[in-house]
C-alpha cells in the first residue's frame, strides 16, 4: 500500500466504524465508507489481545502484502477498515489471503 492510500487519523477511523455498514467473518470485520473520489483507502486495525507487538505486526504486514496483491477486487470508490480478529494469528497466510477475498466477494 501506498501512503496515500492509508488512512491514519483517528477520527476518520471514528466516523468510518460508527457511521458505515460493515461485514465480518471469523477472521476480519470490514467497514466500508462509499465516497464520490475514485480513490480507494485503507486503514488496518488490531487489537492488544491478539498478541504482543511483534505477532501484530506481522499480520498487519501479512495483510498489507495480500492488499497489494489483489488491488483488483477492491470498489475504486470507498474506504475499507479492516479490523483482524484474534483467529488470524494461528492460520497461515494462504488461509488468510483466501478469507479475505471471500468476504470482499461477498461485500460486493
Amino acid at each position: 500500500m501506498k501512503k496515500y492510500e492509508v488512512i491514519k487519523k483517528k477520527e476518520d477511523f471514528n466516523k468510518i466504524i460508527k457511521t458505515c455498514p460493515y461485514y465480518k467473518n471469523k477472521f476480519f470485520t470490514i467497514y466500508i465508507r462509499k465516497k464520490k473520489i475514485s480513490k480507494t483507502c485503507f486503514g488496518l486495525a488490531i487489537s492488544k489481545k491478539v498478541g504482543n507487538a511483534v505477532l501484530r505486526n506481522k499480520l498487519k504486514r501479512r495483510l498489507r502484502s495480500i492488499i497489494d496483491k489483489n488491488k483488483d477486487i477492491f470498489s475504486n470508490s470507498c474506504d475499507y477498515i479492516i479490523m483482524i480478529k484474534k483467529d488470524c494469528a494461528v492460520t497461515t497466510f494462504q488461509e488468510l489471503e483466501k478469507k479475505l477475498i471471500e468476504l470482499i466477494k461477498e461485500i460486493k
